[in-house]
């Protein structure tokens, strides 16, 4: 049995983002565990991570550095065994080098780039930015049957102040438009990152995850 790991570090939305991985497993045609920890063995272990996120930069940053071992288990599992991985928000922006939200911390540099405050040209795009709105993707494994043969993108939810600028353009997986565009999903060799909540996505969201977790890059 494949186990995918859900990385506990005091994220807000990890409970939803337990049940919406443990509904699109029970999707799948074989079996797939869904586990909840911080222990360093266990994720090290892991076939699969994601990693959830809600709030500031530098505290999700802290919160994970906070878990004794935790960073340097996910960095085995991930960096060196090539387990696919999974960033959920705040989950994605950890993956750049820089964070500029309340001053500049670093990230785990998985994907060269830098977290920026959203600015939007039209004063009807507010920041926040929340709801739902297009993510227009390129093939790939994870958006699976969610691009339409007509070209139809699917629609993410979103809540966010942030977003991603990688510094390579081939590590742009998706992008949204909410006043301007802005980089809605990364990936690179194994490591992938979403800035929409698929928790929260209904049922492509949950599409999403299943694609996730039959990913095999």
């Amino acid at each position: 049995m494949s186990t995918v790991a859900l990385i506990d570090y005091g994220s807000g939305n990890l409970r939803s983002a337990e049940k919406a991985l443990i509904r699109a497993a029970g999707t799948l045609p074989h079996a797939c565990e869904v586990v909840v920890s911080n222990d360093p063995e266990v994720l090290a272990r892991a076939d699969r991570l994601m990693l959830p996120g809600v709030g500031a930069f530098a505290a999700c940053m802290a919160a994970l550095k906070g878990r004794p071992g935790v960073i340097e288990a996910i960095t085995e599992a991930v960096q060196t065994r090539g387990a696919p991985f999974l960033g959920v928000c705040v989950g994605m922006q950890l993956l750049a080098t820089l964070g500029l939200e309340f001053g500049a911390h670093t990230g785990l540099g998985w994907i060269s780039g830098e977290v920026r405050r959203l600015e939007p040209t039209t004063p009807a795009a507010k920041v926040p930015h929340v709801g739902w709105n297009d993510v227009d993707a390129t093939p790939h494994p994870l958006f699976q049957g969610l691009i339409k043969a007509s070209g139809e993108q699917p629609q993410m939810y979103f809540t966010h102040s942030f977003a991603f600028h990688p510094d390579l353009p081939h590590d742009v997986l998706a992008t949204t438009d909410h006043g301007g565009v802005f980089v809605s999903a990364v990936a690179k060799a194994n490591v992938a990152g979403v800035q929409f909540h698929p928790e929260k996505s209904q049922g492509a969201g949950l599409q999403l995850i299943a694609n996730f977790l039959e990913w095999r890059p």
